[in-house]
């Protein structure tokens, strides 16, 4: 069975279940007995920019990525885009009622005619 250079890590080439056609070929899968007693191993090799997938009884459970810090808001970005396009405020005015729950018949009743 060929092993991970880095770790010495079996790599399981084949499996009872078909992976999905997002997974790349040659992928690592390792099963949970094994991923809890060389933690350290697998996460090197995810630093190194290796997935891991973690199996129980031959079915994948969950997959060791590298970390991704979250997005948020660019407010770069947004002053960026406002200055471009002229504008002074993204969104110019929200009703005091925006968030009211809609009357029961809302969807009921028939759209305006067009004039």
């Amino acid at each position: 069975m060929p092993t991970c250079k880095h770790a010495g890590i079996p790599m399981y080439m084949t499996s009872p279940w078909r992976p999905s056609p997002s997974y790349p070929q040659g992928m690592i899968i390792v099963p949970i007995s094994q991923a809890r007693r060389r933690l350290s191993a697998l996460a090197r090799l995810v630093e190194a920019g290796e997935t891991i997938v973690v199996t129980r009884k031959g079915r994948p459970v969950f997959d060791i990525v590298q970390h991704r810090p979250r997005g948020g808001i660019d407010r770069e970005a947004i002053e960026t885009f406002k200055r471009e396009h002229g504008l002074e405020r993204l969104v110019e005015y929200i009703s005091d009622d925006f968030d009211d729950p809609l009357p029961e018949d809302f969807l009921l009743k028939p759209l305006p005619e067009k004039s």
